[in-house]
């Protein structure tokens, strides 16, 4: 007894993490990334979907208003009457409370304004019942796609990012490039209609405040053993080990200058843009010299040192940092080269090479030259 008892406990926490991984997914491909102080609000609009759609089964199931009342603390008085009471008036408030925490959910200056506002909270009773459904759809979606992922033996991982405004094609023929240079070419199709309604839904019945945060459209980039769906919010890669590796190289390699931020706050975005800007400024120079490199990061090493972002924001900002100024000292344009990948010969070439104090000298081996197993 004392095993099975385990090995129930063991499957419960397994299918309780598949669940909530799923469950992140989705609300990601519904919604993006918000701002990092506003992420309660959004945290409180799915909750409050769920509530609702708890309380209306309670409304409409009798047993499962039964469960409710038994699995609840409450007065001697209270019964079946008044727990019918307390659910209606919970599925008719409900929404009012989802539509004006979706209402609070972008930034300040991106709320509507004036009569527009008085609406947004009567837009909750399209939206709490939408969500809801939603979440509940994609969740399962998602474990559908890791049940098939471990069927081929893949396993998955995420990339957090947020794309810039108008900036998603550009970064999607980006990565593709970045993935023929680790040799992963890749084709670019529509990710799957099941994946596109929800959003295309969420598009129509919200209102513009919710639809600002969706993705526009959905890209997958896929090989025989590798699949990357490249959302505004989320780059999923999904393959074997070496396959799945090499990808996740290149591509986070490639983010550091193409269109899409890797941190949330707007010191660590405007961090980001700033070591963007450094990085394309060495393009048509072909590379630096040793001793003008470090001229170059002093400004921006005494910015992180005092940059207040939060910590794991800080370690992807420093990794960016050093990433560009090895880039430079390599050869390398920004961006393109990665643990394994060596810099492009063309453009070491074009620059003589790099010096050092004025003297000619050989470019460093490449940061984790070409290793196999990769």
């Amino acid at each position: 007894m004392t095993t099975l008892v385990s090995l129930f406990g063991i499957a419960g926490r397994l299918a309780g993490d598949l669940l909530t991984s799923a469950l992140s997914w989705a609300s990601s491909l519904l919604f993006g990334r918000v701002p990092r102080s506003h992420q309660i609000y959004l945290v409180l609009m799915m909750a409050g979907s769920f509530a609702w759609l708890m309380l209306v089964m309670g409304l409409l199931i009798p047993s499962v208003a039964s469960l409710f009342l038994a699995a609840t603390p409450h007065p001697p008085f209270v019964d079946q009457a008044w727990l019918g009471i307390a659910l209606l008036v919970g599925v008719i408030l409900v929404p009012l409370g989802v539509g004006l925490v979706g209402f609070l959910v972008p930034a300040e200056g991106e709320r509507p304004g004036g009569a527009a506002m008085l609406l947004e909270p009567l837009r909750g009773y399209i939206l709490t019942p939408l969500i809801s459904g939603l979440l509940i759809f994609l969740a399962g979606v998602g474990i559908v796609r890791k049940i098939r992922s471990r069927r081929h033996g893949w396993s998955d991982v995420h990339v957090p990012i947020v794309v810039k405004p108008g900036g998603y094609d550009q970064m999607v023929a980006d990565l593709q490039k970045a993935l023929v240079g680790a040799a992963l070419p890749t084709t670019a199709e529509d990710a799957p209609r099941v994946l596109t309604v929800p959003a295309w839904l969420l598009t129509r019945m919200a209102g513009s405040h919710v639809r600002k945060l969706r993705p526009d459209r959905l890209i997958e980039l896929k090989r025989r053993d590798l699949r990357i769906g490249v959302y505004p919010s989320d780059i999923a890669i999904s393959g074997a080990l070496r396959d799945r590796t090499r990808a996740r190289a290149a591509i986070m390699s490639r983010l550091a200058t193409t269109s899409a931020h890797m941190t949330m706050s707007a010191e660590g975005q405007e961090f980001e843009d700033r070591l963007e800007r450094l990085a394309k400024s060495s393009v048509p120079t072909g590379g630096i010299s040793r001793a003008a490199a470090p001229a170059s990061f002093k400004a921006i090493d005494a910015r992180l040192l005092d940059l207040a972002v939060p910590t794991d924001e800080w370690d992807v900002l420093y990794r960016l940092r050093l990433q560009i100024e090895r880039d430079i000292l390599t050869g390398s344009e920004p961006g393109t080269s990665f643990p394994g990948g060596a810099p492009d010969p063309g453009r070491v070439a074009a620059s003589g090479s790099l010096r050092d104090d004025g003297n000619s000298a050989t470019v460093d081996r490449p940061f984790l030259a070409n290793r196999p197993e990769l």
